[in-house]
């Protein structure tokens, strides 16, 4: 007994020499811990431990790691990934978001150019009749600005207002003019008789025809490219499964609870994690080649009758030509309102100049056509930097693993179990039906968010190419702008697993502008990685197993020690 106990003392001595007298082999997991704000660092133990109540990070050896922080970690990986679909998705999102915004500033600066294009040409043409048009033209440039802009304005409609209103003044100034104006009262008359007398032939349903041609392309070029935002809002907030989680736990921190803070994951072993996380993802890759190619599709023809700025920019010869037909049919024309209205009824020849001298106040500009702002060149340029975009979806988990996660050619690497020279395990393909042999992740089947935005993207290609034309003001079907991710949860979640405090949250329907990335997000970036947390070398891996070999053969030993002093 006298022996056993001298043993005891000699091996406390030993460990107090060998804890206190050495660095702490989980400091550097607290460091890290601390430094990525996973979580209090009341959680990490003193000193390494038995890891039994572990679920994932489960080890022989002892560990750096409770269960509180197997539980922080697994936030911190779903956290660390969705920043990183974020930051990889920034520059396509940043490109669509902002050609959004340069369409709508180009159609504001169209409609200014046409409108008063229109307003000089009627007012060198026909004088002190275009003064009095100025309202109604103003009238027509704002009603075509709201139904390019989404409104669900009637086309025929909108321009039938704008000829009836017309009417009163062609007939006044042109066909019965007099010493003064006919009376607001017999112009309300004229202008009822417009749809019955038709004084502009054909020339409306023309117009309304070229506008509503042109617009519907140009309308649903806008609303595609805020579908595409929608797309890239829901897949940067995709809600990770559970399988997907703990899979992503293993991979970037189980190696933090054997010490190994610098290690890397081996490349294949990165690509069956990430390829199984977003094998959704990945089934978006052929709707999203042929929404591209939908979209230089419809670019291709817009022009001539549905090239919008043509349109907007001829409608003072339409207006010409209606003015012109009106004129040369007078006297039928008169007859007919005659019949309809009676004789002319006129205001006193005072009130006249009163209404004409408003000439020299109304700023008419000529028009000034600014081709860097042209709606050709502008959807020429952004479809030639969505190209390079169209492969995005199809090789977004090999770029992850490529340009961030995992360990270089050569390099000792993390396997989900312990640091190797290489992957053994076999390694799956992009896509749902890929994942059934993935050694790494269990993929159960599609996410129903990811298949609701592929229906959308469908959907959307099929109006692009032509093959299922709209109805006007039917398109906000397909617009719901930023995403409609919040709440919903594409895996299964419990509480182990913390999902109730770290959803996508609210995705604004405004896009913010984030930092332009590459553009060349398909190509090679062997050459473009970022180490935040270079690989472990194989001498820190062979001195930390040493180091756990050691703790525990001494917990071993101090273990019958600590049972002896509670018996005494």
């Amino acid at each position: 007994m006298g022996d056993l106990w001298a043993n005891c003392v000699f091996f406390l001595a030993c460990c107090s020499g060998f804890c206190f007298g050495s660095p702490n082999r989980c400091d550097e997991v607290r460091k890290v811990f601390q430094l990525r704000q996973i979580g209090p660092n009341q959680l990490l133990p003193l000193s390494p431990r038995p890891g039994s109540d572990l679920q994932v990070c489960m080890s022989k050896n002892l560990t750096c790691c409770t269960k509180k922080m197997e539980e922080k970690y697994q936030v911190a990986a779903r956290r660390d990934i969705q920043n990183l679909l974020q930051t990889s998705s920034s520059g396509l999102k940043f490109l669509i978001s902002r050609n959004v915004a340069a369409f709508h500033d180009t159609f504001e600066v169209l409609m200014r150019q046409a409108e008063n294009h229109t307003n000089a040409v009627l007012q060198e043409l026909y004088g002190d009749m275009a003064d009095q048009a100025v309202g109604p033209v103003r009238e027509l440039f704002t009603d075509i600005s709201l139904f390019l802009l989404g409104s669900e304005h009637n086309v025929d409609d909108l321009v039938q207002r704008f000829f009836d209103a017309l009417f009163p003044l062609v007939y006044n100034h042109l066909i019965n003019p007099g010493l003064s104006d006919i009376s607001p009262g017999y112009a309300e008359c004229v202008r009822s008789s417009s749809r019955d007398v038709r004084p502009f032939g054909g020339v409306p349903s023309l117009l309304a025809d070229q506008i509503a041609r042109s617009g519907v392309s140009g309308k649903l070029l806008l609303q595609a490219l805020h579908l595409g935002i929608e797309v890239i809002n829901t897949t940067d907030h995709l809600q990770l499964s559970r399988e997907c989680r703990r899979a992503l736990l293993k991979m970037h921190y189980c190696p933090h609870c054997q010490g190994l803070t610098q290690s890397k994951p081996c490349m294949g072993y990165c690509l069956n994690v990430m390829r199984g996380c977003l094998a959704s993802m990945a089934e978006i890759d052929t709707h999203w080649r042929e929404f591209v190619r939908s979209l230089e599709g419809l670019s291709a023809r817009m022009h001539g009758p549905q090239d919008l700025e043509q349109v907007l920019l001829g409608v003072h010869t339409l207006l010409h030509d209606a003015v012109g037909h009106a004129q040369k049919n007078g006297p039928r024309l008169s007859a007919q309102v005659h019949k309809l209205c009676g004789p002319p009824s006129r205001r006193p020849a005072q009130s006249v100049s009163i209404q004409r001298s408003s000439r020299a106040s109304i700023p008419l500009k000529a028009l000034v056509r600014e081709s860097g702002d042209s709606l050709t060149i502008r959807r020429r340029e952004f479809l030639n930097s969505l190209r390079l975009y169209r492969t995005f979806y199809g090789g977004l988990a090999d770029q992850l693993c490529v340009s961030e996660l995992a360990s270089g050619d050569g390099l000792s690497c993390w396997n989900g179990t312990d640091i190797v020279k290489s992957y053994t395990l076999r390694v799956v393909g992009n896509g749902i039906k890929a994942q059934s042999a993935n050694p790494e992740v269990k993929v159960k089947g599609a996410d129903p968010v990811i298949n609701q935005i592929i229906d959308k993207l469908k959907h959307v290609n099929q109006l692009l190419q032509g093959k299922s034309i709209p109805k006007l003001g039917s398109l906000d079907q397909i617009e719901t702008g930023s995403g409609d991710t919040e709440g919903r949860y594409s895996g299964d979640c419990d509480d182990e697993d913390g999902c109730g405090g770290s959803g996508a949250g609210e995705v604004k329907r405004k896009v913010s502008r984030v930092s332009k990335l590459s553009p060349d997000v398909t190509g090679d970036h062997k050459h473009h990685r970022h180490h935040h947390y270079p690989p472990a070398d194989d001498s820190e891996v062979e001195g930390r197993s040493r180091s756990l070999g050691l703790a525990g053969a001494i917990w071993v030993l101090i273990l019958p020690c600590f049972h002896m002093l509670l018996a005494l």
